[in-house]
């Protein structure tokens, strides 16, 4: 199973100049549209005088990732699907990237513009890094007091964190764990209880 996805790392804002014009990279992280959106309008407002803002966005993972890009009044394919197609290049998901570009009195011809917007978001992501995350699984575990010791051992050895425990007749664990961990903790799991917990894992694991 791949649980693991690239995103950057941090925010970043670059620019290039291009025959007078300023293109203005932006890349950030969003885990939803919404944030996403949010951050778009934060950049209009702020660059409200630019001549255009260019963006594209990557979000998800597998069959629930979306997508989505903009040329916002370039001509057609010159500036939203460059940018996109530097994000998917990079293997980055959970993404914005935002160029702004103020207007120098030059055209640049769509070859022109491709070149221009492709650079300034492929600096930008440079600029911002990238980072490997995991899709998360959480586990609710119940056992006898005799076996926690040896779970626990195993659970670090997976990478397992506790977000919580508790202790009356019987312990009570709630674990997170990389999804591609799951089943090879649900087998020692069983193995060191002799069958005899009980584990819960959500249909949903969360992320």
């Amino acid at each position: 199973m791949i649980d693991e996805y690239h995103t950057v790392w941090s925010d970043s804002c670059t620019e290039i100049k291009v025959q007078g014009s300023r293109f203005i990279g932006e890349a950030s992280s969003a885990d939803s549209v919404e944030s996403a959106e949010r951050k778009l309008e934060q950049i209009r407002k702020r660059e409200h005088a630019a001549t255009h803002h260019c963006y594209a966005w990557r979000i998800g993972q597998g069959a629930e990732m979306t997508f989505k890009y903009s040329d916002d009044g370039e001509p057609n394919g010159t500036a939203g699907r460059p940018i996109y197609d530097v994000i998917c290049g990079a293997d980055l998901t959970d993404t914005l990237v935002v160029v702004t570009r103020y207007f120098g009195g030059t055209k640049l011809g769509t070859g022109g513009l491709a070149h221009a917007y492709s650079d300034a978001a492929r600096l930008a992501i440079e600029q911002a890094g990238k980072v490997t995350k995991y899709l998360i699984a959480r586990a609710h575990l119940t056992l006898e007091f005799s076996a926690y010791d040896r779970l626990m051992r195993a659970a670090q050895t997976l990478g397992a964190n506790t977000v919580d425990s508790q202790f009356a007749e019987n312990v009570t664990l709630t674990l997170e764990i990389r999804r591609s961990r799951l089943e090879e903790l649900r087998r020692i799991f069983i193995e060191l209880t002799a069958g005899k917990g009980q584990i819960d894992i959500p249909s949903a694991p969360s992320e």
